[in-house]
């Protein structure tokens, strides 16, 4: 009977020492799947070759050695295969962090060339919308160029009867307004101050009188019928000549022409 049970505590050791190896085992095999050059990888790959050695030693020793009951042997076998259950459970975690921290660590990656991507993209197209901005910009200026340039002249536009028209003119050609006291007089003897007066046999036209009539349109496309476009080529051609409206009348005083 004695022989029986010995038998059976042998065989009851024999296995629990196999187990504690196989934990070992699998601590060893653990540390192996972390990263390699890791702290971790390193000192589990270490302490898992220690600790397998150590357990064979336990189980071998545990088996054979006489002094020791079979209860001192489970309770050594035990706590071996705890420690090396704990250390597994370590090894574990810490490839849970490991796997953790490579993610982390792609994520940024991607992030960063993402960033870059955009910084590339804002970078090229930085130049393109520089150029329609600036184009936008001189287009603005241009109309407010051409508003500016059209307000004065709208503001002065002349009115009324072709000699109140003239009068209101004289300033643009930096006469003053005794001038009028010598273009009265001139262009009533000239066409009445008729824009559609026509000399039958010249064939000068309009108020001022201008030969040919077509000479007018270089002051606007109405020559023909408007007393303003007429007047203002009229004094162009004045001041061009004789100076004055003064000077033309003193020409055509002596000489029955301007």
């Amino acid at each position: 009977m004695s022989s029986f049970m010995t038998g059976k505590r042998s065989k009851l050791i024999t296995i629990a020492a196999a187990g504690t190896v196989t934990v070992a085992t699998a601590v060893s095999a653990t540390a192996a799947a972390l990263p390699s050059g890791s702290a971790a990888a390193s000192a589990g790959a270490a302490d898992s070759h220690v600790l397998v050695a150590n357990q064979h030693q336990v189980a071998a020793g545990a088996a054979h050695d006489a002094t020791m009951s079979e209860e001192q042997r489970m309770i050594l076998i035990t706590r071996a295969r705890y420690a090396l259950a704990e250390r597994q459970r370590e090894y574990e975690a810490a490839l849970a962090r490991a796997a953790a921290a490579r993610k982390v660590a792609a994520a940024k990656a991607a992030a960063a060339r993402a960033a870059a991507a955009r910084a590339a993209a804002q970078a090229a197209a930085a130049p393109q919308a520089a150029a329609v901005k600036a184009e936008a910009k001189a287009a603005a200026q241009q109309r407010a160029a051409r508003q500016q340039a059209a307000q004065p002249q709208a503001a002065s536009a002349p009115s009324g009867s072709p000699q109140q028209i003239a009068e209101q003119m004289l300033t643009e050609f930096g006469w003053s307004s005794g001038q009028f006291s010598c273009l009265q007089p001139l262009w009533a003897h000239e066409s009445g101050w008729n824009p559609h007066a026509q000399n039958p046999s010249s064939g000068a036209y309009g108020i001022p009188q201008a030969l040919p009539g077509s000479k007018m349109a270089s002051a606007g496309g109405d020559w023909q019928s408007n007393p303003a476009t007429q007047i203002r080529w009229g004094l162009s051609y004045i001041q061009g000549n004789y100076g004055s409206p003064c000077g033309a009348w003193a020409h055509e005083q002596a000489n029955g022409w301007y």
